[in-house]
C-alpha cells in the first residue's frame, strides 16, 4: 500500500499596507462582480475581506502600518528604568555586604574590649 503524505499549506499573512490596498480596490468598484474577480486574482476569500473591513474599522490595520515585526524595541524611559534596576540590584548587594562587615567589625570590638578590661584586671591583680 502506498502513503500519501498530506502537504499543508503554510498559514499565510499580510501586510497592513497590503491589506488597506486592496480593501481601497474593492470600496472603488461599483458592481457586484468585479468584487469577486479581485478576490480570485488575488487568492482572498470573500470571509477573510469581511474580517480585514472589521480590522479596518476598529483602527486596527492604521496602527499596523510602517511596523516591523516582531518584539518592540525597549524605549528610552524602560530602558532606563531596566538600567536602574540593575544599579539598585547591585547596591543592595554592596549594602549587604557593608552591613556584613559593620556586624563583624562590632563583635571584634567587643572582643577587644572583652580582652583589654580582662588585661587590665591581670594587671591589677599582678601590682
Amino acid at each position: 500500500m502506498v502513503s500519501v503524505t498530506e502537504v499543508r499549506r503554510q498559514k499565510r499573512s499580510w501586510p497592513a499596507e497590503y491589506k488597506l490596498q486592496i480593501l481601497t480596490e474593492i470600496d472603488a468598484v461599483s458592481e457586484r462582480g468585479q468584487v469577486g474577480e479581485i478576490c480570485r486574482r488575488e487568492g482572498l476569500y470573500s470571509s477573510l475581506i469581511d474580517a480585514w473591513r472589521g480590522q479596518r474599522d476598529a483602527g486596527a490595520l492604521e496602527g499596523l502600518r510602517d511596523r516591523r515585526p516582531g518584539r518592540k524595541a525597549p524605549t528610552a524611559p524602560a530602558a532606563e528604568l531596566a538600567r536602574l534596576r540593575a544599579r539598585v540590584v547591585a547596591l543592595e548587594a554592596k549594602l549587604a555586604t557593608a552591613e556584613e562587615l559593620v556586624a563583624a567589625q562590632g563583635k571584634v570590638s567587643a572582643l577587644l574590649h572583652d580582652l583589654s578590661v580582662k588585661s587590665a584586671e591581670a594587671r591589677e591583680t599582678r601590682s
